[in-house]
């Protein structure tokens, strides 16, 4: 798979040091602006900042579900 309409990442910086984690989120924001939709789930508050989107679930439900059209750091 050279050119993936989708990467999914299931707490890709669940055991990373801050700044591996803004590396790999500066990474998936780089795929994402070529085109690539990018999944992740965390638990982390300060990397879902970086989606344009954040669906939050609670016992199995939706609790929230926002679009930001700026999310979090982008270089």
């Amino acid at each position: 798979m050279t050119e993936p309409a989708l990467l999914l990442a299931d707490e890709p910086t669940g055991n990373l040091d801050s700044r591996t984690s803004i590396e790999i989120m500066a990474l998936f924001q780089e795929l994402n602006d070529q085109g690539i939709t990018v999944l992740v789930v965390t638990h982390e508050p300060d990397v879902a900042r970086y989606a344009r989107r954040v669906v939050e679930m609670r016992d199995g439900h939706i609790v929230r579900d926002a679009r930001d059209s700026r999310p979090g750091p982008r270089n």
